[in-house]
């Protein structure tokens, strides 16, 4: 086997290599670990994320039949008897099929058992629209995950995000979900920090500093946020744009200390606006009391399932013009007129 240097060096690497990266130094450093889902091992996975880990690591990494539910099973299993399972779910849509185990099983093995066992396992999956990805391959149901206790919930942006997150989520003894963007796995590279200590989870990032308003957002559609936010600097408006990254456990005081500057708030996600994450956000921050000048705005998917077609997909998805006209007219303090052309 190859050593893997454990002191910190920085690479150029694409979002899928950063996972890459991750997942490799978990097998190297924790021989406990597994990984593996439908596809993972011997083809390298549907994305190419996987590969080269089968071969480097043998059996450790192995391909499953077509069940999610036994996926997840046999990781919760695995897990209570000592291992580190990564199971990989091709598409987050799919994980519904094992939502008897993501709910009721994963959560409730330290509380059951009075602390005596736990279920660390980790969830790699994939949510978002991608072109033609239709109505069952493009939904986001973070939302529905972030809603269980127990249940750690990730949505990283960035390849140095998704390296770092991943091997927190691996290092957590709670059951942990982290959720992968399929059209950021093989674009532009970035610089990633490897090696160096496991960060504990948790932690929102400011990726842009404003004055007028806060954006809080999370996973790939934080790209078109900023291509927002940039087309709103030329005309003298500065948006805060924060990456929350983990949804739960949620960074509040990062959310609260970003609106107490700004006073006011947008909340941005490709999830359906409608009991949306988004929501609790806000419900959060009206709570603490924030002095806001301007209600709350939610920019999110239309109450619609997914079109095949590519040309219809902007009707329902968030998009950069959505984006920015909404946060004009919150800074401006003018009426948000149809909700639908901005949910």
């Amino acid at each position: 086997m190859p050593e893997i240097t454990l002191s910190t060096e920085t690479k150029r690497l694409s979002y899928a290599e950063a996972v890459n990266h991750a997942l490799r130094r978990a097998l190297y450093e924790r021989p406990e670990t597994l990984l593996f889902g439908e596809d993972v091992a011997k083809p390298g996975g549907v994305f190419g994320v996987t590969k080269g880990l089968h071969r480097e690591f043998g059996d450790r990494v192995f391909d499953t039949p077509i069940s999610e539910s036994a996926i997840l099973g046999g990781a919760i299993g695995a897990a209570m008897f000592g291992r580190r399972p990564i199971a990989e779910i091709m598409w987050i849509d799919f994980s519904l099929v094992a939502l008897d185990q993501l709910v009721n099983q994963a959560p409730n093995v330290r509380y059951v058992s009075r602390g005596a066992v736990t279920a660390p396992i980790t969830v790699r999956t994939q949510a978002g629209n991608g072109p033609g990805a239709c109505a069952q391959h493009s939904q986001n149901l973070e939302a529905f995950f972030a809603h269980v206790p127990g249940l750690r919930v990730g949505m990283p942006s960035t390849a140095q995000d998704t390296y770092d997150m991943l091997l927190s989520a691996v290092w957590c003894d709670d059951p942990v979900i982290v959720i992968e963007n399929r059209t950021l796995y093989h674009g532009a590279k970035s610089d990633v920090r490897l090696g160096g200590e496991v960060e504990p989870i948790g932690g929102a990032r400011v990726r842009r500093g404003g004055s007028d308003v806060t954006v809080v957002t999370w996973g790939a559609v934080q790209n078109l946020v900023l291509e927002a936010a940039e087309e709103l600097a030329a005309e003298g408006i500065e948006a805060e744009v924060l990456d929350l990254r983990w949804l739960n456990p949620l960074d509040l005081a990062a959310v609260r200390d970003a609106v107490g500057r700004t006073r006011r708030l947008a909340v941005v996600h490709e999830a359906h606006t409608f009991g949306g994450f988004g929501a609790e956000v806000v419900g959060l921050v009206a709570e603490s009391g924030a002095d806001l000048l301007a209600p709350p705005l939610r920019i999110g998917a239309a109450p619609a399932r997914i079109p095949s077609a590519v040309s219809l997909v902007p009707g329902i998805l968030p998009t950069r013009k959505k984006i920015a006209d909404g946060l004009r007219r919150l800074v401006r303090g003018e009426k948000a007129g149809d909700a639908g052309a901005l949910r």
